[in-house]
């Protein structure tokens, strides 16, 4: 086993680290707060490389593994967990989607803009009533002659009001249930698409989600990615490299609560004392110490098994399912020790536990998690 990075992956989480201090911070809790969408930090992500990190070069990407992704999501999500998630969309869903399973055509058309940021890319899968039991989509898609005419409504989806691409899920046949559900690639401007509601979020309230609608919206039957009926595990597939993805943005958070814990925790004086004095401060930041490293260890273990192209998809749950009950649990903490003060915006660990919450959840929740790990052990 070799816990050695390499130095390429090296120099890019020290370009992350960089860019997240540098031009991120200044204006995260701002954006927060006014849940204004970082479209030049998208822009500058895209300049960099992050946004289409494992895309092959010969299709405009960086061609990188996924254990340097992971260690730029962790980065980026460590000062702005909305970035970050904006960050993981793109490369974990959209583009790893179109690579993996797209035409020859669709990788050519969309790739390279998508990996340099000229364009932003969302992943619909989530309606009203097919959250966790994804199978149950209501979302339409009837063939007519060289076009599908999608009909339906789309929720909580994350990039939304910004993507110029989105990778719809949408049943060509519902008698079929989920065999009958096929992928669809819908841009930006196509008539009959439409961005809805807004949602007002508890936290990651820099990135936008929304609701879409699509009303008699002819997709060129071009645009479909693989089979009708290909579209369930198409999702599910992908949503497995997503998951390494949310880690890696639930590690982020934890990692800086910590360090908000020990850099107060050195600074504030209680009785007299740095509270770093104290025994019970002590035994929260080792115990928060020893969990994040749990959970990056199990990160970097699904990102690697998915370098090797060896099975993952079981890494991946337990990689996510652990690091964000770190990620919440950090949050808690930190703000037990930050005292009144964790309470307020000024010390931003409030706003940790706020976006942390959201890793517990979306791209399969915790119990959906546990549900992926039995099922494989007990088959």
């Amino acid at each position: 086993m070799n816990f050695e990075f390499s130095d390429t992956q090296l120099m890019i989480r020290e370009t992350a680290r960089k860019f997240a201090h540098e031009e991120l911070a200044p204006s995260a809790d701002e954006r927060d707060e006014k849940e204004l969408f970082p479209a030049q930090a998208v822009e500058r992500l895209g300049e960099l490389g992050f946004l289409g990190m494992m895309v092959s070069e010969s299709y405009g990407g960086a061609g990188l593994d996924t254990v340097s992704y992971a260690l730029a999501m962790e980065e980026i999500s460590k000062v702005d967990a909305s970035v970050g998630v904006i960050m993981s969309v793109n490369n974990s869903l959209v583009c790893w989607g179109i690579e993996t399973y797209g035409t020859e055509e669709q990788k050519r058309t969309f790739l390279p803009d998508l990996a340099a940021g000229r364009k932003l890319g969302a992943f619909a899968l989530s309606e009203p009533e097919a959250g966790s039991d994804a199978t149950n989509q209501r979302t339409t898609a009837v063939r007519d002659g060289d076009f599908y005419v999608v009909n339906g409504m789309k929720n909580f989806i994350t990039n939304g009001s910004s993507a110029d691409v989105v990778l719809v899920m949408a049943s060509t046949d519902r008698t079929k249930g989920a065999k009958g559900v096929t992928a669809l690639i819908v841009e930006k401007g196509t008539p009959g698409f439409s961005v809805a509601k807004k949602e007002k979020k508890l936290g990651i309230r820099s990135s936008d989600t929304v609701s879409l609608a699509f009303q008699d919206c002819r997709v060129p039957v071009g645009h479909r990615i693989g089979e009708e009926g290909f579209g369930i595990r198409f999702a599910l597939k992908t949503l497995d490299g997503g998951r390494i993805g949310i880690a890696s943005q639930a590690l982020g958070i934890a990692q800086a609560c910590l360090e908000a814990s020990v850099k107060y925790s050195k600074e504030r004086k209680a009785f007299g004392s740095p509270l770093a004095g104290f025994q019970a401060i002590q035994f929260k930041i080792a115990d928060m110490a020893t969990n994040i490293d749990a959970a990056r260890l199990l990160t970097m273990k699904a990102a690697s098994l998915k370098d090797q192209n060896a099975p993952f998809a079981d890494a991946a749950s337990m990689a996510k399912l652990f690091a964000s009950r770190v990620a919440v649990n950090a949050a808690l903490e930190a703000i037990q020790i930050h005292g009144g003060y964790g309470y307020i915006r000024e010390y931003k660990v409030e706003r940790f536990l706020r976006d942390a919450k959201i890793t517990e959840i979306y791209e399969g929740t915790s119990e959906i998690q546990e549900i992926v790990i039995a099922r494989s052990l007990l088959q």
